[in-house]
């Protein structure tokens, strides 16, 4: 089994010391990070990661990653280059700053089950200064569809169901809103579709894969099974209602994967966005 853990971590130093405890104790092979910086000195030696970027570090200060925790995986990363038309063979057109990484992620047991891993985080974007400031004034959707269009390079056109992929990471839209107070509805609906349309199976979390920490959840049905990853800063995890960070695989290859939010309280851990566990059975 590979275990890897899909997280956001505002660009603090105190959760690449949990990773590195997690793969101390055997608990995860692979980490898919958003709003990264660079980890803490000391723990130099036991994380490694490629973030070679085109763009420059004072146009964005954070970046998704994947990161290699142990030696049950070998990667080989994609480097980050212009959305071009011709890139090379280890390189991943970017459209969007800061908003996507990938790797080839190798199981050193059993290498014919290599498949690509991609870590993704759609910015938030605000609306253009003529537009107004209708609500919400800020939007992911384009973000993701940046992000959609760029992976889109690693799926055969012919048949999507072929590819193995992972993609996980912090979407900023909630899954199945019906609302508008923080959602475009209409338009994040395009962007579930687009998953579905490449072959990309919605793996959640979805409860009972998570605790759902309070009822009342912004924009989504009373029904919803979205489960809490993010709590804003004037909430505690015990207060947290908003779904965010999401995981998909590819259609087949989904169905050996497992995701589990690890926001109960206890075990959120020091970012504004809990863990997303995705277990692997190779």
């Amino acid at each position: 089994m590979i275990r890897v853990v899909s997280w956001n971590i505002n660009k603090q130093l105190e959760p690449w010391r949990v990773l590195a405890g997690m793969a101390e104790r055997g608990e995860a092979d692979l980490a898919l990070l958003q709003e990264a910086g660079r980890p803490p000195c000391d723990l130099a030696g036991l994380v490694s990661f490629e973030d070679h970027v085109f763009w420059n570090r004072h146009l964005y200060d954070r970046w998704p990653l994947v990161v290699r925790l142990s030696d049950k995986v070998e990667v080989e990363w994609f480097r980050q280059a212009p959305p071009i038309t011709d890139v090379g063979k280890r390189e991943l057109g970017v459209s969007g700053i800061g908003t996507l990484a990938a790797a080839k992620v190798i199981p050193q047991d059993r290498p014919q089950d290599a498949f690509l891993a991609f870590s993704l985080y759609a910015r938030w974007m605000k609306s253009h200064p003529d537009f107004g400031r209708q609500k919400p004034g800020i939007y992911a959707d384009g973000s993701a569809h940046r992000i959609l269009s760029d992976l889109q390079v690693f799926v055969g056109h012919e048949d999507p169901e072929k590819h193995k992929i992972l993609a996980a990471g912090d979407l900023n839209m909630f899954y199945g809103a019906t609302g508008s107070t923080l959602s475009i509805p209409a338009r994040e609906r395009t962007v579930w579709e687009r998953f579905a349309a490449l072959g990309l199976e919605f793996l959640g979390p979805q409860a009972p894969e998570g605790e759902i920490l309070e009822k009342s959840q912004p924009d989504v049905p009373a029904d919803s099974r979205n489960v809490p990853t993010y709590h804003t800063s004037k909430q505690s995890p015990q207060q947290a209602n908003r779904q965010l960070d999401y995981a998909f695989a590819s259609r087949g290859f989904h169905q050996d994967i497992r995701v589990r939010a690890f926001n109960g309280p206890d075990e959120w851990g020091p970012s504004d966005h809990c863990r997303l566990l995705i277990e692997i059975d190779t």
